[in-house]
């Protein structure tokens, strides 16, 4: 006889497995609005500004590749930078190779922030 009573149990409780199903799924789409906020949409915004910022390069600005080789932009194309790492010495390196501006050693601490995030 037991049987038929676990054979029943299903049926009475399907409705409330159903909410309890969809309550189960709250807390992981509560970690994952969380990681939104506090990785992706930071990281995206970071990307966009760096974006900019190489788009806005010009001839005689001090930069750092992303191999760390420091020099002056010397000319430009749409994917190609010539940079002067040395006098007369000069490289081409991709527009995606460029890491950031030359940090400048006396400005304020919230610029050089400013400059490390773009």
């Amino acid at each position: 006889m037991t049987g038929v009573a676990y054979a029943a149990a299903p049926a009475a409780g399907a409705g409330a497995g159903a909410a309890g199903g969809i309550a189960s799924f709250i807390p992981i789409i509560l970690i994952f609005v969380v990681f939104y906020f506090l990785l992706i949409r930071p990281q995206q915004k970071q990307v966009k500004e760096h974006q900019k910022y190489l788009s806005e390069l010009k001839s005689g600005t001090k930069v750092v590749t992303k191999g760390g080789i420091h020099g002056t932009i010397t000319g430009l194309t749409d994917t190609v930078i010539t940079l002067e790492i040395a006098q007369d010495v000069r490289i081409k390196v991709s527009r995606d190779a460029i890491a950031g501006p030359v940090a400048v050693p006396g400005a304020d601490t919230k610029d050089q922030k400013k400059i490390k995030a773009g």
